[in-house]
């Protein structure tokens, strides 16, 4: 039981700081749009930030904003209280690889969603007009308000960086850039929880779904008891 609780905290944890680290000096450090070379040219850290879901999907508007920053909360809430009835499970049946697993897709989901709750209020702006770094708590006030913040993206992998020949059907002479996608610490742990769910524990899925069909009611008892009683 020690270890069901520690181990997920640790990671938990672990996930926030890295990733709060890493957000707050690349937002107060690069200008909007700045590269650095972290490996070569096929690791990068460059500056950017998104309004909505991972990779830059968006909703519309500041409507769209707030209910995805909404739904966030709700997702994690229900995330947090999934991870705490794991851990209690009197029967054991949850391997702790499997609590790890939704602890990471946990914490990316709140890494987040610091940013998308507190960040418009703590930070100035960045944009492709402003020359200079962010500013951490500047005097005339953050760029957006309480549930409006961006989320700071940053790890980019171009491992193949070319031009599709000419011969190539329809994107002959075009650019291809693999992986073209910039994320975060989050976004990562996110990923890596979802994946390592699907390829190590099944059976955990599973025996979610068997409880939930013993979860409920079965209308052939209820019919058999209800004709004895009559």
């Amino acid at each position: 039981m020690q270890r069901k609780i520690l181990y997920p905290a640790v990671l938990v944890l672990l996930v926030l700081i890295l990733d709060q680290i890493l957000k707050i000096w690349v937002k107060t450090t690069f200008t909007y749009t700045q590269s650095m070379p972290v490996f070569g040219d096929w690791f990068l850290l460059h500056f950017i930030e998104n309004n909505g879901f991972a990779f830059g999907q968006e909703l519309g508007g500041q409507y769209g904003k707030l209910a995805l920053t909404l739904f966030r909360l709700l997702a994690v809430g229900f995330l947090g209280w999934y991870i705490y009835s794991l851990i209690t499970d009197q029967k054991s049946r949850y391997r702790l690889g499997y609590i790890l697993m939704v602890s990471l897709i946990f914490a990316g989901a709140m890494g987040n969603i610091i940013d998308s709750v507190f960040y418009g209020m703590l930070f100035s702006e960045s944009n492709y007009h402003i020359s200079t770094p962010a500013q951490f708590l500047p005097t005339d006030g953050g760029y957006a308000g309480l549930f409006h913040g961006k989320v700071v993206d940053m790890l980019h992998f171009p491992i193949i960086d070319t031009y599709l020949p000419e011969w190539v059907p329809f994107w002959g002479g075009e650019r291809f850039e693999f992986f073209r996608p910039i994320f975060n610490i989050a976004d990562s742990a996110i990923t890596s929880g979802v994946m390592g769910i699907l390829l190590f524990y099944r059976a955990e899925l599973k025996t979610n779904e068997k409880d939930n069909k013993e979860a409920q009611p079965n209308h052939g008892d209820n019919e058999a008891v209800a004709s004895t009683a009559v």
